[in-house]
């Protein structure tokens, strides 16, 4: 076995404990605003499994093709988007409205699904309510 193989064994046996902000869809799902959880290993993806097989809500916020990460909208796209644009790739991307963010930033600003977690961290699951005229 390599370093490597026994730093990443450690790094998944390690538990971490966030505190989980919901907003909109997701609190009522869940039924709080917020709470601690602590799960096995220490990414976002492990965090996500985690808390989607103790609160089912894994189709509210994931979107599992291009297709169901994309909104449908009125306003045209431009040929150029001002500043840096990233997106999740396809299978790790989330509902059109609905946001992973860690400590107050999206998560496609770090590495994605594969972003590290610390102990304390905020992990927010965002999908608003949406009211039209």
């Amino acid at each position: 076995m390599t370093a490597e193989q026994t730093q990443q064994g450690r790094q998944a046996r390690r538990r971490t404990t966030v505190t989980v902000r919901c907003t909109g869809h997701v609190r009522d799902a869940v039924g709080t605003h917020e709470l601690e959880f602590t799960f096995d290993g220490r990414r976002l993806r492990e965090f996500l499994e985690a808390f989607f097989d103790e609160y089912p809500i894994e189709d509210m916020l994931i979107a599992e093709t291009e297709a169901d990460a994309t909104a449908r909208g009125w306003a045209p796209v431009p040929d150029e988007l001002p500043g840096t644009w990233r997106k999740n790739p396809e299978g790790d991307q989330t509902r059109p409205y609905a946001r992973v963010c860690i400590n107050g930033r999206f998560n496609e600003h770090y590495d994605g699904f594969e972003t590290t977690l610390e102990d304390g961290d905020r992990v927010a699951l965002i999908h608003p309510f949406m009211f039209c005229c």
